[in-house]
């Protein structure tokens, strides 16, 4: 990495600049804010490890007129006051993150791989839009902000190009099935088409014709064959919906497709077979359905050869305000209005809103607010009563909570307890689960003091 240390202090400058050459980083030093923006000025860096405290330009004047410079930088600021004022400061202005004095050089090296595996995620996530547009398909859809979904789309990005059966998991609203929409049209299939079927909106008795189709005569009704969602998706894509709600005859049918590529019509005897790359979504907890009975456990691992897990709107809070602004575009135009944005106090609901409906219920709001506002800003009073009056939040203030540090600390040291429960103490699963690298969750079990029972 091409990194840039700026610090007042000749010793800790050399110390820390001589450290990161020996860990392979290519290391340039400025004394100061003004020497710094002149080398930001002229040359790419991927990253800079700044001061806050420094005489004339101080590192949140700095850090202002480098993001201005560089709008993707990724930069940590070094402070020996780590109050709440500074560190929220910092961040806010565009901070990658903040380290305090003395620094501890493991968690230096942990924020660093952080950014180089942002960077990467940016890096392949352009190209993937790249290849969005080669094939004719906007890639204007595809709207976060946040590094959970940027792994997401990545994911799906590079699963594209292979045959293998994709199991999307999340809450209903989270956008999976745009997610299909993108694995199929970056997939050599994205010539033929993706067919999609919601297996919870249909009954049990026509799901089964539904995806395999029917003979003539094959029950009441049936007055001549149907073709299946299966054939039309032939050499294409299938994408089934809610797939925790199939019934167990109809998992039978689908795990004999899966292995052995063919199917028969109901009321049917012929054996057809079709090329159908699979992929399926659902907000259920197939685990658990396998421990209730009511999901075929060989089905579960025909269908979650990758597996997609797609983050609650509430757990990527970066998402929200771009899609604000897209939905916001998109009903202003279609309804003939002319709409500014969003007053101060209208987005602090929105930001701050849960969303147990997830991306589709932002985009409910948003057209409801648009369509009812009588001005050219979306006020307080556009938005539904539920979130005007949000519930108290009974937290303990901050200033009793020790400080931000603290505060993120105890909470990651939970999240990471409970993450290595629900991974039965398996720390590739946990690190899964939590979203970091393995690497990442040994550090943190080390700094928290965290074992496994009995020595796991």
């Amino acid at each position: 990495m091409e990194i840039l240390v700026v610090e007042d202090e000749p010793a800790q400058r050399e110390m820390l600049a001589q450290f990161l050459r020996k860990q392979g980083h290519r290391v340039e030093e400025a004394s100061d804010g003004e020497g710094a923006l002149e080398l930001l000025r002229s040359k790419s860096w991927d990253a800079v490890i700044l001061d806050q405290k420094m005489p004339g330009l101080s590192g949140i004047e700095v850090l202002e007129e480098a993001r201005k410079i560089q709008p993707e930088l990724d930069l940590l600021m070094v402070t020996a006051y780590g109050t709440i004022d500074s560190a929220v400061e910092a961040m806010k202005k565009g901070a990658f993150d903040y380290i305090t004095k003395p620094i501890d050089l493991e968690e230096l090296l942990m924020a660093l791989e952080r950014i180089s595996e942002r960077q990467t995620l940016i890096r392949e996530n352009q190209i993937l839009r790249e290849r969005l547009k080669e094939r004719g398909v906007d890639p204007g859809r595809l709207i976060y902000k946040s590094p959970k979904m940027a792994e997401v789309v990545n994911l799906a990005g590079r699963v594209a190009k292979s045959k293998a059966a994709v199991l999307l998991l999340g809450e209903s609203g989270t956008g999976k099935e745009l997610l299909a929409r993108l694995i199929h049209s970056l997939s050599p299939r994205s010539h033929k088409p993706l067919v999609a079927v919601n297996c919870a909106a249909l009954p049990e008795s026509l799901l089964e014709s539904e995806l395999f189709g029917h003979e003539r005569g094959a029950f009441t009704g049936a007055v001549q064959r149907r073709i299946g969602r299966f054939e039309q998706a032939d050499s294409g894509t299938l994408f089934l919906d809610e797939i925790g709600d199939l019934s167990p005859s109809v998992q039978v049918k689908l795990l004999r497709f899966l292995q052995e590529g063919e199917f028969q019509r109901v009321g049917g005897t012929a054996t057809l077979h079709a090329d159908v790359r699979l992929i399926s979504a659902t907000h259920k907890d197939l685990e658990t359905a396998i421990k209730e009975g009511s999901f075929r456990e060989d089905l579960f691992y025909r269908l979650n050869v990758v597996t997609l897990h797609v983050p609650p709107l509430r757990e990527r809070r970066e998402d929200i305000r771009p899609l604000v602004e897209h939905f916001l575009g998109r009903y202003a135009k279609e309804n003939g209005k002319r709409i500014e944005g969003v007053s101060r106090e209208a987005m602090d609901l929105l930001l701050k809103y849960e969303y147990p409906g997830n991306v589709r219920e932002l985009e409910n709001i948003m057209e409801r607010a648009v369509v009812i506002t009588r001005g050219s800003l979306i006020q307080t009073e556009d938005l539904p009563f539920g979130l005007r009056s949000p519930k108290e939040d009974h937290q303990e203030p901050m200033q009793e909570a020790g400080g931000l540090r603290v505060a993120v600390e105890s909470l990651e040291k939970r999240l990471i307890e409970r993450a290595m429960a629900e991974a039965q103490f398996n720390q590739s699963r946990a690190a899964r689960l939590l979203g970091l690298s393995e690497r990442m969750l040994r550090y943190k079990l080390k700094k928290y003091g965290l074992k496994s029972p009995q020595g796991q």
